[in-house]
């Protein structure tokens, strides 16, 4: 079974910065790509930032130039430094691995989800 362990959330004033760690384990063989999904009240789950194994990117026009995800392969870490945060960066922030080949197959798993609050 695969899980993702996240870390990193919690309460910061406008233009602060925050990390957020997310850790994947169980029996992976390979991982397609790593990134962040938020989710504020009231809104639909969105995806902040995607990182694939061979280095691609993608991200929210709302986060570019101000947040950059990053992956340690050989530790299935998936890593979001978010900067200059606003307080429509509020929101339930979701790991997700995507394509995850295992001793179980394919699939993609998702984290439980940290609550990130930028308020002053």
């Amino acid at each position: 079974q695969v899980q993702l362990v996240e870390s990193g959330g919690g309460l910061v004033q406008p233009g602060g910065s925050l990390r957020l760690s997310c850790a994947a384990s169980g029996s992976i063989l390979s991982i397609n790509s790593m990134g962040w999904y938020r989710q504020a009240p009231g809104k639909e789950r969105e995806l902040v930032a995607a990182m694939f194994s061979g280095g691609s990117t993608n991200y929210v026009d709302s986060v570019k130039g101000r947040f950059t995800i990053s992956r340690d392969n050989a530790k299935n870490t998936v890593y979001l430094q978010m900067n200059n945060l606003k307080p429509e960066d509020t929101a339930v922030y979701y790991c997700t691995a995507q394509n995850v080949r295992s001793r179980n197959g394919v699939d993609d798993y998702w984290g439980q989800g940290t609550q990130v609050t930028v308020s002053s």
